[in-house]
């Protein structure tokens, strides 16, 4: 299983504090790059437990086959709107389909509000095929353009 350590920070102006407040505190989509015939980058829910970035999908999906298949992946977290600030790198990713169903409930609280209830609703009838994703072996590299705007 993975290592429980925090990023490796490779380059950037974030330190190690910086980063994994940054990941804690974004509530946007991670975009998740994935090897294959073709290159596949995927948006998805995620949290940080402060050594892994943890996400789900559904177990026979193709980000799900493709990983099984080549567990690299590259990923990037960053706002579309300034302040232009986010952190991308690469890590490893390990299933754990045990930890599904809490893992579904924590992202549908993080991303969800009451007004959303049928998408949950949804998203939870389909928990019998859902697998959690840990990125571990986390290396990143950060920009943060907020002191020029």
């Amino acid at each position: 299983m993975g290592e429980d350590r925090a990023p490796e920070l490779i380059s950037g102006p974030l330190g190690e504090a910086e980063v994994a407040e940054f990941l804690a505190a974004s509530v946007i989509p991670i975009r998740l790059a994935t090897q294959g015939r073709h290159p596949l980058v995927q948006s998805l829910w995620f949290t940080f437990d402060g050594t892994r970035i943890w996400c789900s999908t559904q177990a026979d999906s193709l980000l799900a086959r493709r990983l099984s298949r080549d567990n690299a992946c590259g990923f990037e977290v960053a706002a579309d709107t300034p302040p232009y600030r986010g952190v991308r790198g690469h890590g490893v990713a390990e299933f754990h389909p045990d930890r599904a169903g809490d893992l579904l409930a924590e992202l549908i609280d993080r991303y969800l509000d009451e007004d959303d209830a049928s998408l949950a609703d949804w998203l939870r009838s389909r928990l019998d095929n859902e697998v959690a994703i840990a990125i571990t072996r986390l290396r990143v590299s950060t920009w943060d353009y907020s002191g020029r705007m």
